[in-house]
């Protein structure tokens, strides 16, 4: 039986992905600050610790010789908002996890490490620019300070694994979204914002969203995206690699499929906010080679992540 450490475990992705793992027969440590908050851990052990510090990075990896694989997911993020007003917050903490769980896992022997980073690492796009390949994120030109920190953490994971001899697999994480995701305390990203925003509101009423609803997305279900980090951990591309879904939509198409799934007749606002890029627009014939491919639309995710958000609203007005 295979063993392995999933960091950030009590994190949305992470919690999928441990999911997946205990189907494809391993044996699973997760490890974060904190619990999954909306179901129990499939994880066969939990530990609590905090990544910042070196020492709890060697004991999510102890004993020595114990796992067979890493996946790094921990993280401090959140949706835009949070990314343009804890920039000092995100470079630090994150950039702590990663020196820290990159010394630890090439110290101790591990021989395979996977690396969540995220397409926040490319610069601004026009809509309708050609797609972008991942060698295509240099220049550097990040939008915001989580970008250069993930574009820095890739860069030292790829360094220790040539001089370690480590297995290094980096995906570039577009939009992600699906139950069990964050969707409210100002961390959620706009599909779940704009869920929670539509369950909220009454037949009739009115949302407001940030921007104009002109900037261009692409959003991925989170089953999609953990069977991207599966397959892209067990082939043997190497460098940064793009998973995302290849359906681009604007903020306002992703309104208005809220809005369709939800049965309400729904009024838009937009307001002055934080919005981020105008586009991206990526490449993802690398990840193709692994016979991956998106399997949920827009459409379909929305209709499996609605009603779970719809129910949390029930829930919280019920407290």
């Amino acid at each position: 039986m295979k063993k392995a450490l999933v960091t950030g475990a009590g994190g949305f992705i992470a919690h999928h992905l441990v999911r997946r793992l205990k189907k494809e027969g391993y044996w699973v440590r997760g490890v974060d600050i904190k619990y999954p908050e909306y179901s129990p851990s499939a994880a066969d052990e939990f530990k609590i610790l905090d990544l910042r510090h070196p020492k709890n990075c060697e004991e999510a990896l102890s004993p020595p010789g114990s796992f067979d694989e890493v996946y790094q997911l921990a993280a401090d993020m959140g949706g835009m908002g949070f990314i343009h007003s804890a920039d000092c917050e995100i470079m630090r903490n994150s950039a702590l996890v990663n020196i820290n769980m990159i010394f630890a896992a090439a110290t101790l022997g591990i021989k395979h490490y996977f690396f969540s980073s995220s397409v926040c690492v490319y610069r601004d796009m026009k809509p309708g620019e050609p797609e972008m390949k991942e060698e295509e994120a240099y220049p550097a030109q990040p939008d915001n300070e989580y970008g250069w920190e993930k574009l820095y953490a890739e860069r030292m994971a790829l360094a220790y694994g040539k001089r370690y001899d480590m297995k290094i697999r980096i995906a570039r994480f577009q939009n992600c979204y699906g139950p069990e995701g964050t969707w409210d305390g100002g961390r959620e990203k706009a599909p779940a914002a704009i869920c929670r925003k539509v369950a909220q509101t009454a037949d009739g009423g009115t949302i407001e969203v940030w921007g104009d609803g002109s900037a261009v997305r692409s959003y991925t279900y989170v089953e999609d995206m953990v069977d991207g980090v599966w397959r892209l951990m067990h082939s043997e591309l190497e460098g940064p690699t793009n998973i995302g879904n290849p359906e681009y939509v604007t903020v306002q198409e992703l309104v208005d499929t809220v809005i369709q799934i939800s049965g309400k007749k729904i009024r838009v606002k937009y307001i002055p906010g934080p919005v981020g890029v105008q586009s991206r627009n990526f490449s993802n014939d690398k990840i193709y080679k692994t016979g991956w491919r998106a399997r949920f639309k827009l459409l379909d995710g929305i209709r499996l992540t609605y009603p779970w958000i719809e129910e949390q609203v029930r829930k919280t007005a019920k407290i």
